[in-house]
């Protein structure tokens, strides 16, 4: 990564010397399928950039990432590149007041699914690309001025094989063998994209008429490798987004303003999806080639609408730099809920948000790594690390937040205006502070000083007391916060009384919503109420903060959690119970017993997902090691039961046996899953289809059950991309010492992978059950990770950090392995002692709540 880095500071220095006024782009990707002679392949990029320097005879640089540099011309002279091009950048000196710079290259395909990724189809062999740039990897297609506050228009042509479809930004149409496409309104270097190659693809049009009688045709799109043809539901896509697009303009008032609507889904892809103008890029897996529960269909559709929020917040309006990554992105994972509920059938997707994404959010703000909303992102390698919790979900929390303290109306009329005032330029956070001050009329800067511009999470505790009579006499809400971040902030909220009825049901009786300041705050409205069993401090997940529970709330809970009739309220208190195991409050094997007592009662299937996810979080790293054995048994004697009394055919069922594969590990246990493999046993109404297959597979592999001669019939059955992913990972899991090193060897010293096979290896590589097998490895992560982080890309630099860190040797040698790499690389890159501080974090956390689970039994940890 050395010489790919741009500070904030070389950016603003640009931008106030610069103003870019089109591109025209042309890529030759015909090499992608030549046969090739052992070389790493090239494609031909020939890039003219014509701009505006407001000082004369100053010098800057474009940013190209390229193999080689055929030709450089800046204002008709001829440059050397071996004199101007570093491999990274083009210097440019004495620019005119209007400049035009052309340059021709040739760079290279991208197997790390940053810039032009290259993907060969195992099942057909046919070939695919796409490209994949934010925050900065344009420069690895184009040469460019590579910032997203130097906005331009662009045009595209693409020389590609014959019998191939090119997608670009615009409309395109071919002629003489070229694709040529209309040029694009001003957009930053990042959301520009091309798709190109043999896809399946799928038209459909959207339109709307306005009060003036305007009309609005947008034509629709969607599009995906011809292997996965068969399983592509585009009428449920092209529901969601027709729904979207109504939903969206009718609260935005701003018609889409990018022409048409593709959306390709593509292989090998490093994140959800990408909200590139015209033409969105989504990763392969949110096409289900098998059984999903709801959960998977309610996640896509709020990937969906998160991405064509984008439009507006992000694509339309853009962020100066990276430190307002959150005007984007927060705003996004708000809206893709929001228009969830609004306009989709997913009406009960604020429960998933409380439970799912608010985790994430949790989580991140309490890493040692934490950062305000607003961040501070001096460059590149910062601005990658920071699509993170903090910039999603809290933002997306904080956001739902500010709606309940200025108001939905005020709110979205405040968006209106933003977007009408800035469109096609960019903005810094004062920009949008001003349009709400004005629609609200409340004092912006105060609530952005408590929320946006400083780190980490409060706690509410509710405090109640009794009169003489058993009614309320007082109840306060009592507000905390962690030494390292001490802000204490307005909280907008509703607090819940609830009660047992005669029936047994745990219903709400009351609610108050009131606004918590300092760090207690009495709730006058509830005095006199009678006497609650379980109060709820954040009720309806109005704020973002942790509930914490009293003593008569969590006795309650412990009994009549499943009794809990409001979705939402229980996806609140699972949370605050999930909290308090991480926090070393709850003891683990509590948790679990709740889990094990009250999952099989829940009615929301992406609730009971995430209960099993957690579940087998709190086993793997909260309890006490010796405690292990016993909560594995637990688990997996609890979900076979569930599954067996599970309605046939229902996504319960199929949460339960998913669930109950991982569980898996007594004899009896993984001779189940090969029969139901084998067909020898079935279960009424579970269909075991492909995926399933490779869910029950994984486990049989990791405990030695099926070897290599197994696997390989397996992907002979299902020989596609998703199956050669899952063999790999199955391979990886298989409990040899030969096999982990090979495995180690072709993520850690070798880049033959491609992106998707390296996530699939760590995957496998990494078994909870094989502790002691993968001991040796810890060392030589310590090792390793500093050179993998100078010759590998950041994304797979970032996937070797955090997913080959020895979590599993959970003892405080590996802590204090952990502080002495970081006490003798306080010079490494600084976003490679970030990775590193939060998995110490996440070690350090799990050595607390194993200590706490242990002291539930008397256990003492004093353990090397």
């Amino acid at each position: 990564m050395p010489g790919e880095n741009l500070s904030r500071d070389e950016a603003r220095e640009r931008a106030a010397l610069l103003s870019v006024d089109g591109y025209d782009v042309s890529l030759d990707v015909r090499s992608a399928v030549d046969a090739g002679d052992g070389e790493p392949r090239t494609f031909r990029s020939v890039t003219t950039v014509r701009f505006r320097c407001n000082e004369p005879g100053a010098s800057s640089f474009a940013d190209l990432i390229a193999s080689s540099v055929t030709a450089v011309s800046l204002n008709g002279r001829d440059l050397d590149p071996s004199e101007v091009f570093d491999g990274t950048r083009i210097q440019l000196e004495e620019l005119d007041a209007e400049n035009e710079l052309v340059v021709d290259a040739q760079c290279g395909y991208s197997r790390t699914g940053e810039g032009l990724h290259r993907f060969v189809d195992p099942q057909d062999g046919e070939v695919y690309l796409y490209s994949q740039y934010e925050p900065a990897d344009a420069r690895r297609v184009f040469a460019n001025f590579e910032q997203p506050d130097l906005k331009a228009p662009f045009r595209f042509e693409v020389r590609a094989p014959e019998g191939w479809t090119v997608w670009s930004n615009g409309v395109g149409e071919r002629a003489d063998g070229v694709w040529r496409f209309a040029e694009t309104k001003p957009i930053s270097t990042y959301i520009t994209c091309v798709v190109a190659g043999p896809y399946h693809y799928v038209t459909d049009s959207y339109e709307r008429v306005f009060e003036d009688g305007t009309r609005l045709e947008i034509p629709l799109g969607a599009l995906c490798r011809k292997g996965l043809a068969p399983h592509f539901d585009t009428d449920d896509v092209f529901l969601i987004t027709k729904q979207g697009l109504d939903f969206f303009h009718d609260h935005f008032d701003y018609p889409y303003p990018f022409g048409k609507y593709d959306q390709a889904f593509v292989p090998e892809y490093n994140m959800g999806a990408m909200e590139n103008p015209g033409l969105v890029t989504f990763r392969e897996e949110y096409i289900f080639r098998g059984k999903v529960t709801q959960a998977s269909y309610e996640a896509r559709a709020n990937v969906i609408l998160h991405e064509m929020a984008h439009m507006w917040f992000g694509d339309l309006v853009t962020m100066e730099w990276w430190d307002d990554l959150w005007l984007k992105e927060s705003f996004a994972d708000f809206m893709g809920t929001f228009g969830n509920v609004g306009a989709t059938r997913f009406k009960d997707a604020w429960v998933t948000f409380a439970n799912r994404r608010k985790a994430w959010a949790y989580r991140a703000d309490q890493l040692p790594s934490t950062h305000p909303i607003t961040a501070d992102i001096r460059d590149l390698e910062d601005a990658k690390l920071n699509f993170d919790g903090i910039t999603y979900a809290k933002g997306a929390s904080v956001l739902k937040q500010l709606v309940a303290y200025v108001g939905q109306d005020a709110f979205l009329e405040g968006a209106r205006r933003y977007f009408k005032r800035n469109a096609y330029g960019n903005t810094r956070l004062g920009d949008l502070l001003s349009v709400l001050e004005e629609t609200s009329g409340r004092d912006m800067a105060a609530w952005a000083r408590s929320w946006l511009q400083t780190a980490g999470v409060n706690s509410l505790t509710p405090q109640v007391l009794l009169d003489a009579e058993g009614r309320v006499a007082e109840l306060a809400v009592l507000q905390e916060a962690p030494e390292s971040h001490p802000e204490l902030r307005p909280h907008r909220i509703a607090v819940g009384l609830y009660r047992r009825t005669p029936t047994g049901s745990l219903e709400r009786y009351a609610r108050v919503e009131a606004d918590v300041e300092g760090p207690r705050t009495v709730v006058a409205e509830a005095a006199g109420a009678e006497a609650p069993e379980l109060v709820l401090v954040n009720d309806d997940d109005l704020t973002y903060c942790k509930v914490r529970l009293d003593e008569t709330s969590l006795t309650t809970l412990r009994e009549n959690l499943g009794a809990l009739t409001d979705p939402l309220a229980r996806a609140v208190c699972w949370s605050a119970l999930w909290n308090m195991t991480r926090d070393a409050l709850l003891p683990a094997r509590d948790f679990i017993g709740l889990v094990l007592r009250f999952a099989g009662r829940e009615s929301d299937i992406g609730v009971l997902q995430m209960l099993h996810a957690w579940a087998n979080s709190a086993l793997v790293h909260y309890v006490a090691p010796e405690w292990r054995a016993t909560g594995e048994r637990q688990l997996a004697e609890g979900a076979l039961a569930e599954l067996r009394a599970a309605e046939p055919g229902s996504e319960h069922q199929l949460a339960w046996a998913r669930f109950f594969a991982t569980a898996a590990s007594a004899e009896t246990d993984l001779k189940l899953l090969k029969d139901l493999l084998d067909g020898a046993t079935k279960i009424d109404g579970l269909e075991v289809d492909q995926e399933l297959r490779w869910a029950l597979l994984e486990p049989l592999a990791a405990h030695g059950v099926a070897d290599e001669s197994v696997l390989a019939a397996e992907l002979a059955r299902d020989d596609t991309a998703s199956g050669k992913r899952h063999q790999v990972r199955c391979l990886a899991a298989r409990p040899s010492e030969a096999v982990k090193a090979q495995a180690w060897a072709q993520v850690v010293e070798s880049d033959a992978l491609s992106n998707a096979l390296v996530e699939a290896t760590i995957l496998g590589f990494d078994q909870p059950s094989q502790r002691e097998l993968t001991a040796p490895f810890a060392e030589k992560y310590f090792a390793a990770i500093e050179r993998v982080w100078r010759e590998r890309s950041i994304q797979i630099g970032m996937d070797v950090v955090r997913g080959l860190f020895p979590s599993f040797q959970d003892s405080p040698r590996t802590l204090e392995a952990t502080d002495a790499w970081l006490q003798s690389h306080q010079d490494a890159a600084p976003a490679l002692r970030r990775l590193v501080l939060e998995a110490r974090d996440d070690l350090a956390r799990a050595l607390r709540a194993q200590a706490c689970d242990a002291a539930s039994s008397g256990q003492d940890l004093g353990r090397p």
